[in-house]
């Protein structure tokens, strides 16, 4: 599980030197990415296809977990899993109709059995091959967890999987809640032409990119009144950029720090002064900078085109999920030392949210881990996401 990586990696002296070349080169007109829409296509949430992947055993299970750096050292299966790619409708990030695909994992119960459901929104990631549904085996969390008696749903994203050559709508709350929406739908519908039964229970699990989307679906059913939220206990997103802009402002900071010469010139409310042509060239550069040069997915980069443009309205609409109040639990997870995902992204959450009256519906839990950072704290999240569910959760 590859982390979140937003703008940590800028090395200043090139960031520095790309910036001061291109205000020299003056500005002008180039269009902008446009902004992404509502999702209205009609037919959201149909499943199209259902292919078996394989299943995964018993022992292979425990042994994966069993060895070093398993991402849950402290699970302990239970069963052996199915899994079955599904197809399915969604909306991209300009609110187009697209066939996406994720993951359905089923542990082997007895017949009649049921269990209870867990959407698992995976962190970020580079290639195809990472997706979900591309990589189905005894090490990944989705199998894991769907060892201890979960149906695990784990969506690929749009831009992977069924879906590739679509921008991956990252950072962008509407898309990305949908995605996840929309295959709880089809799976629930896979799951009664199947005859897989689940306890009416559903909880959402996810770190860093996944913690963000895990917030962002959770958000949603509750604006939306989707009937899923009638079966959602509880959220545990860990890690996760909730405002966006305070992320990105601190990645912007750690820049500056690094280079006086660079503070005066990069600083938030001076970006949009360098110009549409400018800031669509430092956009273009930053990305290459801060995604691998074998990457095979593209990146919408919209939430990016926001922030060079200092409208910190336009982040707020698009892509921040940190201010509202929770009708069901959600357990937040951070470390104090990630310096990719700030910590302030989840005090920040914690205190809008109390703001607005959501008392210990919501609480934020500090990785214990030295440091804390942001790789540091993936296994004891998923402790922690388990501890969580324990006293919750029914018929594993």
């Amino acid at each position: 599980m590859t982390p979140l990586r937003t703008l940590s990696l800028w090395p200043a002296t090139l960031l520095a030197a790309m910036v001061l070349t291109l205000s020299a080169c003056g500005g002008g007109d180039s269009p902008s990415t446009p902004s992404p829409l509502v999702p209205g296509v009609a037919n959201a949430g149909q499943l199209k296809d259902a292919t078996p992947i394989n299943t995964v055993t018993l022992a292979d299970l425990t042994a994966a977990v069993g060895a070093a750096g398993s991402k849950l050292p402290g699970a302990v299966p239970r069963y052996a899993v199915t899994s079955w790619r599904l197809t399915y409708m969604t909306s991209d990030g300009f609110g187009r109709e697209v066939l996406a695909s994720g993951l359905v994992s089923v542990p082997v119960k007895p017949d009649g059995a049921r269990s209870p459901v867990l959407s698992y929104q995976h962190a970020t990631i580079y290639k195809d091959a990472q997706a979900p549904s591309n990589q189905v085996a005894a090490t990944e969390p989705p199998v894991v967890l769907a060892s201890l008696g979960f149906i695990v749903v784990a969506a690929d994203y749009v831009g992977y999987g069924a879906s590739r050559g679509s921008q991956h709508p990252y950072l962008l709350s509407t898309p990305t809640a949908a995605v996840v929406m929309d295959l709880l739908t089809a799976a629930r519908t896979w799951r009664q032409t199947q005859g897989v039964a689940d306890n009416r229970q559903l909880f959402m699990l996810g770190y860093s990119e996944g913690g963000y989307t895990t917030l962002a679906a959770h958000r949603a059913m509750q604006a939306s009144a989707s009937p899923h939220l009638t079966q959602l206990v509880a959220s545990v997103p860990g890690a996760g950029p909730y405002h966006v802009g305070v992320t990105l402002d601190a990645q912007l900071q750690r820049v500056r720090d690094e280079s006086t010469a660079l503070a005066a010139l990069v600083s938030p409310g001076r970006l949009s002064k360098l110009g549409t042509t400018v800031r669509d060239e430092v956009r273009r550069l930053i990305l290459r900078l801060v995604i691998p040069d074998d990457a095979d997915v593209t990146f919408q980069s919209t939430f990016l085109d926001n922030f060079l443009a200092d409208d910190a309205a336009a982040i707020d609409r698009d892509s921040n999920v940190h201010d509202w109040k929770p009708a069901t639990p959600i357990r937040l997870f951070h470390g104090r030392d990630d310096q990719t995902v700030p910590y302030a992204a989840s005090t920040r959450t914690l205190q809008a949210m109390q703001a607005r009256g959501a008392g210990n519906t919501v609480t934020l839990t500090d990785c214990t881990a030295t440091p804390a950072s942001h790789l540091g704290c993936v296994a004891p999240y998923f402790s922690h996401a388990l501890g969580q569910l324990a006293p919750l959760v029914r018929d594993l």
